[in-house]
């Protein structure tokens, strides 16, 4: 199941469920059972790796068993409380079931992974008694929820994380009413990847590697960064995980997506506690307090803290993180978090933390303590976020990078504000936004209206402001006017300057569009797109981008379609990244942001496919389901089954290259039924011109409605059909004409709806019946062709680009002020002689003279 097949299916499940549950609490119970599948099929599929397929050995009777599952696993669960055992009872399971199996799971808990599953089911089991009023509604919900995730993909085979994505898609359903309680802002999926490329890029080519979320709500960062330090350094077993949460349930959750992501409990510390309160480390006991304290310093920190919550700030000026550089006031711990991230870095570490932007320039303490940030080089980076990009909060955020020694006192402020996508209601960054401002913070590149590195001194001179603006403009230049070619015509030299990027990509075009001549510049009397598309250099630059990019699809078969149960799609992904970077080098107008996104948006198809393939075989790119889809019944929402779609390959793919002379003869009724709808609505205009008005509006209200029929009882006709009765251009005359059509249409209708549907039939049944090589090519040409589209659009919009540009120069100063006098004058003068026809009263008269008076310049 992909993404969107899993969000469509949780979301449906959810709109039944919450008019008895808590939309902030749903996502506790599903995700619990999701966990709870995922733990019980690990089990199976370890112990039957070890040689053991008769799952009825798994009782708590027979210790031995539960020792080598414990050691194993770290856990245990026996063959009744395993999740398959819950499907196959069908309706005999009920919620007692699930209880007796969570406690049985609390018992059965590997003394030495204790840390890591003791109590990671209590928000679930507390919270059964509230899917429904008694015992056989609860367990009716219950068996809803597990029949539903039954088909969800557990491990690390998805390009993302199950918990993650689910807990952050209900957040956005439920209006986001779960992230505001507590100032618990779950980290958008984009800017956890954002902070896991900028920390990764950081930590490229070391061998063993700790990382830590103090705020770690979801885990969704620490899994980001270790999927991403995995990429560049090869092993994700050597990474150490360690996280701190507040909430219970929210810390449960934090274990929970670790595990699923295939982690080694081993490399898994989480701890349940207010971290500005109980620093790390802490002791379980008293026992324990006199063993060797060991602070915790780690290569990589990364948080996304309550945004200015109160907090108690008393004695804290004696506490090692905050005494050498101040202590946050009580009313905002930003800094205290920030301060609590940087205290545990190594000295070669880095760190990444959202905050408000308010951090960047409120006085008082949180001044001096910027300050001291400041001249000790700590900050490498600020990156200015798009508003209303978190759940439950619109205002605008920041992203802190940080480092606990630098040799540079310079900051890079990134102005990242205008780089977003509207989804919903909701602004997103798109993979190229991360691509644009990881590379600019790793490099530590200025870019025009972007990002810009800034001096300790400038800094200094503002008195340690660090508001975006002060530094970087990434406001679009105000449009400007040259009054001297407003005067007297020609286009300014300057503002055809700005087009230079066009003229240098394709010489001699610039001067086939613009005469020089005595005091200016002028627009030659062509047209412009006629221009480019017959100009040498344009057509140059379409045919060597074309071939920069042509060998992809090639590449897209070798790595891809003939790899297709082994690649590794999240390092193919870097490859062709970077190999797309190395294709456009040398060609001019195209950002290469602008073609990485191309690739990315056709790369999250091919993944998707790829994961199918994967993890339920190859067969499945031959295979059909049910087009199920959402139907009003009785006023309730209702799925139902209308036709089927292909799994992978759609049937317009399968119709347009196997089945084309069927579907062009579908296209062919399509035109006519749509050519006969024409005319039918065409009628109502040619309606005699003294048809009454109520008459009128009847007939356009039955031609819209197709009542036809209707309206000729209506209107007195009755049963006479022969036109030939009826004078020309005459109502009953159009009516009749509309009857004649409208049986046409309804013929063509019905004709259309049944070569539909053989048509489907046909595909289903040449879907399913290709070979495997057949629908290799045709999945290759499914990925290719997207892609090499987008990629060639992308030259196209620049020919487009040019076209518009000189298009409205021209326009604008089409018209000069001598131009528009002359205008004025002459229709003064058109208006002086109408006024010397009119005639009137003495005052009327007078009027006019007093006009005419005016009009001649008195």
């Amino acid at each position: 199941m992909n993404k969107q097949e899993l969000a469509s299916r949780i979301w449906q499940s959810a709109k039944r469920m919450r008019s008895n549950i808590e939309a902030n609490e749903y996502k506790d119970y599903i995700l619990g059972f999701i966990f709870y599948k995922f733990l019980s099929e690990e089990q199976v599929a370890k112990l039957r790796n070890d040689g053991l397929d008769d799952l009825t050995l798994l009782t708590e009777d027979d210790t031995e068993i539960v020792e080598y599952t414990r050691d194993l696993c770290g856990y245990f669960i026996s063959c009744d409380n395993l999740f398959e055992t819950w499907l196959a009872k069908g309706n005999d399971f009920g919620i007692d079931d699930v209880r007796d199996a969570l406690s049985a799971f609390s018992r059965n808990i590997d003394p030495a992974r204790k840390k890591v599953f003791s109590g990671i089911f209590d928000t679930l089991q507390t919270g059964l008694s509230k899917l429904g009023t008694d015992a056989r509604a609860q367990s009716k919900a219950a068996r809803d929820l597990i029949y539903l995730i039954r088909d969800i993909p557990m491990g690390d085979k998805q390009d993302y994380d199950v918990l993650g994505f689910i807990y952050e898609y209900l957040i956005s359903k439920f209006a986001a009413n779960a992230g505001k309680k507590a100032g618990e802002f779950y980290t958008p999926h984009e800017v956890s990847l954002l902070m896991s490329e900028i920390v990764a890029w950081h930590l490229r080519g070391r061998e063993n590697i700790e990382i830590y979320d103090p705020t770690s709500g979801s885990g969704s960062l620490l899994i980001n960064i270790g999927a991403a330090v995995a990429r560049r350094n090869g092993s994700r077993d050597n990474i150490k995980f360690f996280a701190q949460e507040l909430k219970q349930n929210t810390y449960n959750l934090t274990r929970m997506n670790l595990v699923m992501r295939g982690i080694l409990p081993d490399n898994i510390e989480v701890r349940n506690g207010d971290t500005l309160a109980a620093d790390w480390p802490w002791f379980e006991s008293d026992e324990t307090r006199e063993e060797t304290y060991t602070p915790l310093f780690v290569d990589a920190v990364v948080s996304n803290p309550p945004y200015s919550q109160q907090w108690e700030p008393e004695d804290k000026d004696l506490d090692p993180r905050f005494a050498n550089y101040g202590v946050a006031p009580k009313s905002k711990a930003d800094y205290a978090f920030l301060l609590h991230d940087l205290f545990h870095l190594k000295p070669d570490g880095i760190m990444t933390i959202i905050l408000p932007h308010g951090v960047l320039f409120r006085g008082g303490d949180e001044g001096k303590i910027r300050q001291n940030l400041l001249e000790r080089g700590h900050i490498q980076a600020v990156i200015g976020l798009p508003a209303n990009i978190f759940y439950g909060t619109g205002i605008p955020t920041i992203i802190l990078v940080l480092r606990k020694v630098r040799s540079d006192r310079d900051v890079l402020i990134v102005d990242a504000s205008k780089n977003f996508v509207k989804a919903g209601k909701q602004n997103m960054l798109r993979a190229s936004d991360i691509q644009r401002i990881t590379d600019a913070v790793t490099g530590r590149f200025e870019v025009e209206r972007f990002s810009r590195l800034v001096s300790l001194e400038e800094i200094r001179a503002n008195d340690y402001n660090l508001n975006i603006p002060r530094y970087v403009d990434s406001s679009e230049p105000a449009e400007s006017w040259n009054l001297h070619a407003l005067l007297f015509g020609g286009i300014p030299e300057d503002e055809l300057d700005r087009l230079s990027a066009f003229w240098e990509a394709w010489p001699g075009v610039r001067e086939k569009l613009f005469a020089v001549k005595e005091g200016g510049i002028d627009a030659r009397d062509v047209d412009v797109e006629d221009v480019l598309a017959r100009d040498d250099a344009v057509a140059a630059f379409r045919s060597t981008f074309g071939r920069a990019v042509g060998s992809f699809p090639a590449r897209i078969k070798e790595r891809l379609i003939d790899c297709r149960a082994s690649v590794n799609m999240l390092a193919e992904r870097g490859r062709f990244a970077a190999e797309l970077q190395q294709s456009l080098t040398g060609i001019g107008l195209i950002d290469y942001y602008d073609a990485f996104q191309v690739l990315d948006d056709s790369w999250n198809v091919m993944s998707q496919d790829l994961e199918v393939i994967q993890t339920e075989g190859e067969s499945k790119i031959m295979a059909t389901a049910p087009n199920m889809v959402i139907r009003k019944k009785n006023g309730k929402d209702v799925e139902v089954q209308e036709g089927y779609v292909g799994r992978i390959l759609p049937f317009e793919l399968i119709q347009r290259k196997l089945l084309s002379a069927e579907l062009d003869e579908l296209d062919t009724m399509r035109g006519d039924a749509s050519k006969v709808g024409e005319e039918l609505v065409a009628l109502v205009e040619v309606l005699p011109e003294d048809t009454p008005d109520d008459l009128l509006n009847e007939a356009k209200t039955a031609f819209a409605r197709k009542g036809v029929v209707d309206y000729l009882k209506a209107v007195g006709i009755g049963s006479r059909a022969v036109p030939e009765d009826y004078p020309e251009e005459s109502l009953e005359r159009v009516v009749l004409q509309a009857k004649s059509l409208l049986e046409e249409k309804t013929r063509l209708d019905r004709k259309i709806k049944t070569a539909t549907r053989e048509l489907e039939d046909q595909t289903k049944e040449r879907l399913e019946s290709l070979s495997i090589e057949e629908a290799l090519e045709l999945l290759h040409e499914k990925w290719s062709v997207p892609l090499m589209d987008g990629l060639a659009g992308l030259a196209e919009a620049k020919v487009a680009e040019c076209v518009t540009s000189v298009r409205e120069l021209v326009k604008k100063y089409d018209s000069t002020f001598a131009d528009v006098s002359r205008e004025i004058a002459e229709t003064e003068r058109e208006l002086s002689a109408l006024l010397g026809d009119l005639t009137g009263n003495d005052a009327d008269m007078e009027a006019i003279a007093e006009l005419e008076r005016l009009l001649g310049g008195e």
